[in-house]
C-alpha cells in the first residue's frame, strides 16, 4: 500500500511537472505570436487553454488571467495611414520654388534690349568654316659628309566635309632645290576618318624638266592609328605613278613621342630626264623621336634610310651617284 501510495504521488508530481512545461511553452508561443504579449502581462490563449488540464491533476484554484490579445477588441487597433493629403509628381511649384529665369534678370532671347532678332546666329560644327597648317618635317639632314634640308608640309581650308588641301615637299642643298612637289587638291570626306582627294601636282627642281600630273588618292587614319595617304598619278605622255607613304606615333610618355615612318614612290614608265624609273623607284623608313614642349611646337632627332631600287638605281649610278644613303635628321614640328 505503501508503495502504491508513492507511486499514486509520484504519478501526481509528473503531471504537475508536464502541465508545467505545456504551460511555459504555451506561453512561449503565445508571446513569439502576440508582439504585445509580453508589455501588456497578458498569458496567451494557449496557456490559458492548458489551466483546466492542470487542474484535473490537483493545480485547483490557479487564477484565470484576462483574454488573451487575440480577443482584444478592434477600436485598440493601430489607426490606418490616411492617404488623402498627399501630392504625387506634376502640378503646381510650391512659392518658394526657384525662378527658372532668375539669372537672366527678365531679358528674354526675342524680344526687349538684348533680343537677337530674327537673323540665325547659332551654328552647328559642321557648318563653320577652319584653316590649319601642319609643317610634319622640317629638318636638317647630313649623309655621306653633305647637308640638306628636307620640309614636308600640308595646310587646309573648308569645312567638315569639305576643304582645300595644299600638300608640299622637297630637298634644298647649296641653295638650290634640287627636288620639290607641290599638290593643289579638294579633299572630301567619305568617313570619320577619311577624305577623298582629287586635284594636279607638280614636280619641279634645278636642274630638272617640271612635270604635271592629275591626282587622285585617299588620306586618313587607319585602324590601329596608322596615319595613311595614298595617291594615284596620271601624267602627260602615258606617265602614271603611286605614291604611298604611312606613320605612326607611339607614345612613350604623353610628351616624348616615336614616330616611325615609311614612303614609297612607283613609276609606270621609266623617265631618264628626271633619273626616274618604272616599277618601285625610291623609298625611304625613317624613325623620330619628339617631344612636344606643346601641340604646336615639337622638335626632334631621328635617323632614315633611302634608297633607290630598280631603273632609277641603275641611272642614278650611271650618273655618278649613290644608290641609297642613311640620313641623321633633326627638326621640328610645328602645327597652327
Amino acid at each position: 500500500m505503501k508503495r502504491s501510495a508513492r507511486t499514486i504521488t509520484l504519478h501526481r508530481s509528473t503531471v504537475k511537472l508536464l502541465a508545467a512545461i505545456v504551460a511555459v511553452a504555451g506561453f512561449g508561443s503565445a508571446w513569439a505570436q502576440d508582439p504585445h504579449a509580453g508589455h501588456h502581462g497578458h498569458p496567451s490563449s494557449d496557456a490559458a487553454a492548458a489551466a483546466p488540464a492542470a487542474e484535473d491533476d490537483g493545480m485547483q484554484g490557479m487564477e484565470e488571467g484576462p483574454a488573451p490579445a487575440a480577443a482584444m477588441p478592434l477600436s485598440n487597433a493601430a489607426p490606418s495611414m490616411d492617404h488623402s493629403d498627399m501630392k504625387m509628381q506634376g502640378g503646381s511649384a510650391p512659392a518658394d520654388a526657384r525662378d527658372p529665369h532668375a539669372y537672366s534678370d527678365g531679358y528674354q532671347l526675342g524680344v526687349g534690349q538684348y533680343a537677337l532678332g530674327s537673323a540665325r546666329h547659332l551654328h552647328m560644327a559642321d557648318e563653320h568654316t577652319f584653316a590649319a597648317v601642319l609643317v610634319d618635317r622640317l629638318e636638317w639632314a647630313h649623309a655621306n659628309g653633305a647637308n640638306a634640308a628636307n620640309w614636308e608640309a600640308q595646310a587646309w581650308f573648308g569645312g567638315t566635309y569639305n576643304r582645300l588641301v595644299i600638300k608640299t615637299e622637297g630637298e634644298a642643298a647649296g641653295g638650290k632645290v634640287h627636288d620639290a612637289r607641290t599638290e593643289l587638291l579638294w579633299g572630301h570626306a567619305i568617313a570619320p576618318y577619311w577624305d577623298t582627294q582629287l586635284g594636279w601636282r607638280n614636280d619641279a627642281g634645278s636642274g630638272r624638266p617640271a612635270r604635271n600630273w592629275l591626282a587622285f588618292g585617299v588620306q586618313g587614319l587607319a585602324p590601329y592609328w596608322f596615319e595613311v595617304d595614298a595617291t594615284v598619278y596620271v601624267g602627260d605622255s602615258g606617265r602614271t605613278a603611286l605614291r604611298l607613304s604611312a606613320e605612326y606615333e607611339l607614345l612613350i610618355t604623353q610628351r616624348l613621342i616615336l614616330q616611325p615612318r615609311i614612303e614609297a614612290n612607283l613609276y609606270g614608265r621609266n623617265d631618264p630626264e628626271t633619273g626616274t624609273g618604272s616599277g618601285l623607284s625610291n623609298g625611304a623608313v625613317g624613325l623620330r623621336l619628339r617631344y612636344e614642349i606643346n601641340r604646336q611646337f615639337a622638335p626632334y632627332i631621328g635617323v632614315e634610310r633611302y634608297q633607290t631600287f630598280g631603273n632609277t638605281s641603275n641611272m642614278l649610278r650611271a650618273a655618278g651617284g649613290r644608290s641609297g644613303e642613311t640620313r641623321f635628321v633633326a627638326g621640328v614640328r610645328l602645327w597652327f
